[in-house]
């Protein structure tokens, strides 16, 4: 094609190197995902029902999280924090950028999921004896989750592809790993579309391994 010799042995010799970098990128998507999840419940509940500090607090998270560049969270957890004399990693930059982004879409995904289930739900929980957090645990985001399946999955894929940002900060994830191994070779077609083929497969895996999940722990 135009003239263009491919050299896909040299992206079969960096082999081991690209699939280090996609580890580190399922790692990355898989901690984030998790540890937003865990705060954007809260969140979600907050902005949801609560009054004052916690309310104007949960707010806050979710418009900044959603209203700024992930690069923006990224560079000011790695280079913001580092001018304050907070040395962080760039993997746990990337990290606690991602976590900080996927809270506050989450938090916004299970507030639309709690608008779906029925207030009396959270009151004959509580009238059976069960404090707030048990009602919420066993009865009320269970039934969120069903209701969010599809955009939380696709907010998991984002995170995995916006893991890439970790590149700019000298982390060695899948588009990092990628673009070391084709500044020695110079071979950027070949290693770039290889690549992005490693991206198709972990997203569609990400969305298959989800709807398995959800499958599983819904099943009623």
């Amino acid at each position: 094609m135009f003239g263009y010799t491919f050299y896909w042995s040299l992206v079969w010799d960096a082999w081991p190197q690209l699939m280090a970098g996609a580890w580190l990128t399922i790692e990355i998507t898989c901690l984030s995902v998790l540890f937003g999840t865990l705060l954007a419940m809260p969140l979600s509940i907050a902005r949801q029902n609560a009054r004052g500090v916690a309310r104007a607090f949960s707010a806050s998270w979710i418009e900044v999280a959603r209203n700024t560049p992930t690069l923006f969270q990224v560079y000011m957890m790695y280079f913001g924090a580092g001018a304050l004399g907070i040395n962080i990693s760039s993997f746990s930059s990337v990290l606690i950028a991602l976590t900080f982004n996927n809270a506050g879409y989450l938090a916004e995904i299970f507030r639309g999921g709690l608008t779906a289930v029925p207030p009396q739900q959270l009151r004959a929980a509580r009238s059976l004896g069960m404090s707030q957090w048990q009602a919420y645990r066993t009865v009320i985001f269970p039934q969120v989750f069903r209701h969010v399946i599809l955009p939380f999955t696709n907010q998991a894929v984002w995170a995995l592809l916006n893991s890439s940002l970790g590149m700019l900060i000298g982390l060695r994830e899948l588009s990092g790993a990628a673009n070391a191994a084709q500044s020695v070779s110079f071979r950027s077609f070949e290693f770039f579309i290889v690549t992005a083929a490693i991206y198709y497969v972990l997203a569609k895996a990400t969305e298959f391994g989800l709807r398995l999940v959800f499958r599983r722990a819904l099943r009623t």
